[in-house]
């Protein structure tokens, strides 16, 4: 039901006689197409005005309500608990920790408009560079042409992946009985078919570096997509996921460089191609830095700048307590923190915890930039305690202050806008995700991913472990924490609905741990691990 209600949703998008984003509502059309500069300005430069966004709903992260909001607190990483007269919002949040949420959800509406409308930019971009083709020469237009299309791939793919079947529209000019839905596993293939088809002609220039392809959608960036689609390729050639059974990614097909590979040996040729290109730095944190445009390992943000973008990053905001951005010369909501889960993952408060914890969270007492005391309203010191979270603090003690606040970037003492227009860039693609993708599909394989998995742990300086596929979950949210990744993780491992009916569920309603029995799907799942030698 919640799909045709999304289709109607679309179809009136499509409809829409204008857009308000519509690179042409600046200046005429006359005079937007009339050298090839003002073209490729006018249909390809201006597509990324929308990966970042500054209201709800919009942007691929940064922003409140939209794409980020469901791969972050869809998953058992990060909540939003209700805190007292604050963050019930309806229900909104409770419903998405919980799995709960329908058709009319904020989160799944929003990021369904906003990725069709990004798509439907594309498709009309497509249509004018070919109306327009007399301006280029075939080798530019071609260029300017893979771009989008590129582009326009990776919009499909975030939209495949958190809705399934969804409609596949490569023209802009449709009308109400041509929209309807794709079966997911050919989505997945034109979004395959289209980014192998344009890669030899995207730029093979490093998209981080402030220069003419900063923040632009170049080779490295189609392949880290390609390497994503591989890895995932048994949820995304699955068209009934509701039966507990996958197709098998060893024995599928895929032609990458002139020879045949199966999924996980198609993952491993797609991360070989950036192993070279990228290091990782020295220091976890040197990527999240006010400037990290100097990142070795970074391969996709978004550009972040107050002085020329209006992007923001609403994340750092939303999780701080009051006081504790005041003490920044910010405001802030005082809500998202880490869950229990997570605390468990990272060995919050053991003699094992993860170095990285205090990378990606505050946690205890709080000092300002300059380690003098935070104080709350009493005069106290103000101390977040990520053991007391629950879903519902109402009437705790600890309503304003429970739960490990977000931390990831480094922060920006000059951001206007309540903090919130930070210099650093959004980092959406990085090296040691694909050195996790790669150690995943070779352990998938049968083979060792050890040598990858130590290389990320050990820029961590923690203990050794062996590089399972339960380790390297684990290891994917140590060093993703905050990233977005871990909804279509636990998807992958077939361990989505472990919230609250898994085998090991985190019951964050009255905090403590619950031992549920394990669904039939998620059985079978760990079966076809166990045969794989993955735990």
């Amino acid at each position: 039901m919640k799909q045709y209600i999304y289709v109607s949703m679309l179809v009136a998008l499509l409809a829409s006689c204008s857009l308000d984003e519509h690179p042409k509502n600046q200046i005429p059309e006359s005079e937007a197409y009339v050298t090839a500069d003002q073209l490729y300005q006018n249909t390809v430069a201006t597509l990324y005005n929308y990966i970042g966004g500054h209201e709800d709903g919009q942007g691929l992260q940064g922003t409140c309500r939209g794409v980020y909001d469901l791969n972050t607190f869809g998953s058992d990483e990060a909540m939003l608990p209700t805190r007292g007269g604050d963050w019930y919002d309806g229900g909104l949040w409770q419903s998405m920790y919980r799995h709960d949420w329908g058709a009319g959800h904020d989160l799944c509406k929003n990021a369904w408009l906003y990725l069709y409308k990004v798509i439907t930019l594309c498709n009309r971009s497509l249509e004018t560079l070919e109306a327009r083709r007399q301006l280029l020469d075939d080798e530019r237009l071609r260029a300017y042409k893979s771009e989008v299309r590129a582009f326009r791939a990776i919009y499909y793919w975030y939209l495949m992946d958190l809705f399934g079947n969804v409609p596949l529209i490569t023209s802009s000019d449709v009308s109400m009985n041509q929209v309807t839905q794709e079966k997911r596993s050919a989505t997945f293939a034109f979004i395959v078919k289209e980014l192998q088809e344009t890669v030899p002609w995207l730029a093979d220039e490093n998209s981080v570096k402030p220069g003419d392809y900063y923040g632009r959608v170049t080779r490295p960036v189609a392949y880290f997509v390609l390497a994503k689609l591989m890895l995932n390729a048994e949820v995304y050639n699955d068209d009934d996921w509701t039966d507990g059974r996958r197709p098998d990614g060893s024995g599928m097909t895929f032609r990458v460089d002139g020879r045949d590979c199966n999924a996980w040996e198609a993952a491993v040729a797609y991360c070989d191609k950036l192993d070279g290109p990228y290091k990782l730095m020295p220091h976890y944190r040197d990527n999240f830095l006010v400037h990290n445009e100097s990142s070795t390992e970074n391969i996709f943000v978004i550009p972040m700048d107050k002085n020329l973008y209006g992007n923001q990053q609403q994340n750092l905001y939303r999780s701080y307590h009051y006081r504790h951005a005041a003490a920044y010369g910010f405001t802030a909501e005082n809500g998202s923190c880490a869950t229990l889960q997570t605390l468990r993952v990272f060995g919050y408060g053991t003699a094992e915890e993860d170095p990285r914890f205090d990378e990606n969270y505050f946690s205890g007492e709080l000092s300002d930039l300059n380690g003098r005391p935070i104080t709350d309203r009493t005069g106290s010191r103000l101390t977040y305690f990520p053991e007391k979270v629950a879903l519902d603090l109402s009437g705790s003690p600890y309503v304003e202050t429970a739960g490990a606040r977000m931390r990831k970037y480094e922060i920006d003492k000059n951001a206007p806008k309540d903090g919130k227009l930070m210099d650093n860039d959004i980092v959406l693609f990085r090296l040691a995700d694909v050195l996790l993708m790669r150690a995943e599909a070779l352990v998938r394989m049968g083979r060792s991913g050890q040598a990858d998995f130590d290389k990320v742990r050990g820029r961590a300086a923690t203990y050794h472990r062996e590089a399972t596929l339960q380790a390297i979950l684990d290891e994917r949210l140590l060093e993703l924490a905050w990233e977005g990744w871990r909804r279509q993780d636990l998807i992958r491992y077939g361990m989505y609905r472990t919230l609250y009916q898994g085998d090991t569920a985190i019951d964050e309603a009255d905090g403590h741990t619950t031992v549920y029995p394990i669904p039939a799907d998620v059985k079978a799942m760990n079966t076809k691990l166990v045969q794989n030698k993955g735990y």
